[in-house]
């Protein structure tokens, strides 16, 4: 038995209502005013600003931010009206309340570790909360997967990492089927080449996937929400898109080559855009047609298969009267919460930041000491002077000290040493594969290696990179292969990889209240002469810097 819906139900107090608004306001105020803490790139305190101009920002590569917003829209409103109202007893302000206080001290995490990402995840789990609090149960089971959704437009600098070994597997296999066809393509590296020159194509990361993987992914899982009810079948359309994204990729590759061996160049550039297009209807189509089959397999499973009528009981005017003063209470205790977060983020921004450098500073002591001039009698180091777009982009407090260093006895062998040293701020240091691609070089592979502090037999980890780019010499365009080391010192903690970095740093300052000044040490030489001599000639300027610049090993 069923029972009909009460005025209670249908309709909630209006105090619970104007309760959910004031603690909407007080987030949003604490999100606006108080909501971003790292200015390097972007100098605003808005976390709505912050992650906004992501959206229109090219180099962000998250423009598709902007139709996720509208499609959360969209979704909100549509389960709104679709939500049957179900009287089980629960009014939901508990979890609601939960939720706002859950993101407020996520952004609080975020802003401390200077993580902005990790404060909009606060602002969607506040968000939620939010709604759910002066909408109730209807609203929150209607904007659940709608504020879930949302990530899909967060800037996810990761992807460029994994984007390299999708370009390598991409490459590969791309070139395995051409083998099968008979076209003798060639690969070097992320390229592949005509044997007779007729052609050359850089898989960059937009032809591997990556710079599709996120809107491909988030349309298949929008797919399988509006098709289906059961959440694992959602999970397996998001799941399904990754294989169809690499079959997609690996088929606009294959294209590209066929098209340019048959017609060259010309023809394998318009093949390469229109099977762009191509690469959206291989992967949503595919998800559609598998969708369909399974609902036409089992239309139980479809999302327009009716559920069971509401049921429970309705609150009585006692209990009412109860849920309006826990309103009240909890309402009260979201906006405390918000203030006394307020106060906190406001006395950390203002508090001179508590850490340590890892690296001998000069007199000032702000920048790097002063790199040696003379190694031993080999080597002497000729000053490199920071560019001029270095200090427009990096914080007014990021420190620099770089040399580059020639050999005696063959000028032709140089190494280029450099250390940016972070200021209060952490995005005085930026990932270096970032940095490199925008300079023109390719990166070809990486690996973990470890040198040696002078005096000491114990090593530390360092990424090297192979990269290459192309110089415009008298005899024509040559590549230029070189090898590129890099590590992180902190405070007390040497580590090889950027997000590592990231993830010591952001413990460091939560945990413990400490913003070590990190420094990010570059050393680059050729390596036409071998991995093996590059390695070593990389360890002879470390021989002689290290215990000039470098506290511990």
């Amino acid at each position: 038995m069923t029972h009909a819906p009460s005025e209670f139900h249908t309709r909630l107090p209006w105090q619970r209502i104007v309760c959910g608004l004031v603690c909407a306001a007080a987030g949003a105020a604490l999100f606006e005013f108080l909501g971003n803490s790292a200015r390097g790139y972007i100098p605003t305190a808005s976390l709505f600003y912050w992650w906004g101009y992501q959206w229109f920002n090219r180099d962000s590569e998250t423009q598709h931010g902007v139709l996720i917003l509208c499609i959360s829209a969209w979704l909100l409103i549509r389960n709104i009206r679709s939500q049957p109202e179900r009287l089980d007893g629960r009014d939901g302000m508990m979890a609601a309340a939960a939720a706002m206080s859950g993101g407020l001290l996520l952004h609080a995490v975020g802003f401390v570790a200077e993580q902005a990402r990790i404060s909009i995840l606060g602002l969607l789990l506040f968000t939620w909360g939010a709604i759910a609090f002066s909408g109730g149960p209807r609203w929150a089971r209607a904007a659940a997967f709608p504020a879930a959704f949302m990530v899909f437009a967060i800037p996810f600098s990761a992807l460029d990492s994994a984007g390299f070994w999708l370009r390598m597997w991409v490459v590969g296999t791309s070139a395995r089927i051409a083998h099968g066809l008979g076209i003798a393509v060639l690969v070097n590296g992320t390229q592949l080449l005509s044997p007779d020159g007729r052609y050359n194509y850089d898989v960059a990361a937009a032809c591997s996937g990556v710079r599709s993987l996120v809107a491909l992914s988030a349309l298949s899982l929008l797919l399988g929400y509006l098709r289906f009810r059961p959440r694992w079948l959602v999970a397996s359309m998001f799941a399904l898109s990754f294989p169809l994204i690499y079959i997609g990729n690996v088929a606009r590759i294959v294209a590209i080559v066929i098209a340019a061996q048959l017609g060259g160049q010309g023809s394998g550039d318009k093949a390469h855009d229109f099977m762009g297009y191509a690469v959206f209807a291989i992967v949503l189509g595919g998800v559609y047609l598998i969708a369909e089959n399974v609902a036409r397999l089992r239309p139980d499973w479809t999302d327009q298969a009716t559920e069971g009528g509401p049921g429970g009981a309705a609150e009585t005017p006692a209990t009412a009267s109860s849920a309006v003063r826990r309103t009240f209470a909890l309402a009260g205790c979201t906006v405390a919460l918000a203030v006394l977060a307020a106060l906190f983020l406001a006395h950390s921004a203002r508090t001179p930041a508590r850490g340590r450098a890892g690296i001998a500073l000069a007199a000032d002591g702000v920048t790097p000491v002063e790199l040696p001039t003379f190694l031993g009698a080999d080597w002497i180091g000729r000053r490199s002077e920071v560019t001029e777009i270095e200090r427009q982009v990096l914080p007014p407090d990021t420190g620099f000290s770089r040399k580059v260093y020639v050999s005696l006895a063959d000028p032709s062998m140089q190494a280029f040493l450099s250390i940016v040293l972070s200021g209060r701020d952490r995005t005085s240091i930026h990932r270096p594969e970032l940095c490199l691609v925008g300079q023109g070089w390719t990166i070809r592979g990486s690996f973990t290696h470890s040198f040696t502090y002078p005096g000491m037999a114990a090593g530390f980890p360092a990424t090297v990179l192979r990269v290459e780019r192309e110089a415009l010499t008298p005899k024509g365009r040559v590549s230029v292969p070189q090898l590129f080391a890099y590590y992180f010192v902190g405070g007390d903690s040497i580590v090889a990889t950027h997000w590592e970095r990231i993830a010591l740093d952001a413990w460091n300052r939560v945990v413990h209240g400490r913003s070590d000044r990190w420094a990010y040490v570059v050393v680059q030489t050729g390596d036409a002469d071998g991995e093996t001599a590059a390695l070593d000639r990389i360890q002879t300027i470390l021989d002689g810097t290290l215990p000039v610049f470098q506290k511990h090993g």
